[in-house]
């Protein structure tokens, strides 16, 4: 029972100390369509740290925070130049990255990949690499995004109300999806559910259906 209580204390600590951390930096994108709740977006090419996980909607959540929020607090191989010391075979330590928002999540097959956007000062040649081999630096080009904004809880239930609201809209814009759907969260666990930000964002062609 202790074992149980200090594990789920030591996950709540991680949880709200990292989420808290958010809101730094904030993917870049342009506002093409803006209609209500929902937009279209042309997003710049970013680099995402990402792991793959098992469980439901928000367990996997959950499960993929820890490793990723290790790696931006210092799990990691820095690749910055270190004055050499004493003895030869030392190695650069870990190197801290500022955490930004949103952290996404998508479904990959049978698991889901949950990831954290990296600052936009780093490239993929000067990101430290992970120590933990199931976080992976992924390089993700200029995109399209369709997208829907709403508050509320990480429900399964409001993810697919929203998710089919979306699709209705996409329908309505003649767009052609492609890819996978993400649910970004902007918020730390701690926030009052009627003030979270929650968005599921989908790639689409550049062009309407019919135009290419």
């Amino acid at each position: 029972m202790k074992k149980t209580l200090r594990n789920v204390l030591v996950s709540v600590l991680v949880l709200t100390g990292g989420m808290n951390a958010m809101a730094i930096e904030e993917a870049a994108y342009k506002v093409i369509v803006q209609d209500v709740r929902f937009e279209l977006r042309a997003y710049d090419a970013h680099i995402l740290a990402e792991t793959e996980v098992e469980g439901d909607l928000k367990e996997a959540g959950n499960k993929a925070f820890r490793p990723l929020f290790r790696y931006i607090s210092g799990h990691n191989e820095s690749r910055g130049k270190i004055a050499m010391t004493a003895p030869v075979s030392q190695t650069p330590g870990g190197e801290k990255i500022a955490m930004t928002a949103p952290v996404g999540q998508q479904r990959r097959q049978d698991k889901w990949a949950v990831s954290f956007m990296m600052p936009a000062s780093y490239t993929i040649d000067t990101l430290p690499q992970p120590k933990d081999a199931a976080v992976k630096l992924r390089q993700v080009p200029a995109r399209r995004m369709a997208a829907v904004r709403y508050s509320g809880t990480w429900s399964a239930k409001r993810f697919e109300q929203h998710k089919r609201m979306l699709q209705a809209w996409i329908k309505e814009q003649g767009l052609v999806t492609k890819g996978d759907w993400i649910w970004a969260r902007y918020n730390s666990p701690i926030t009052p559910w009627f003030l979270r930000r929650n968005e599921i964002l989908i790639q689409v062609e550049a062009e309407p259906a019919g135009m290419n």
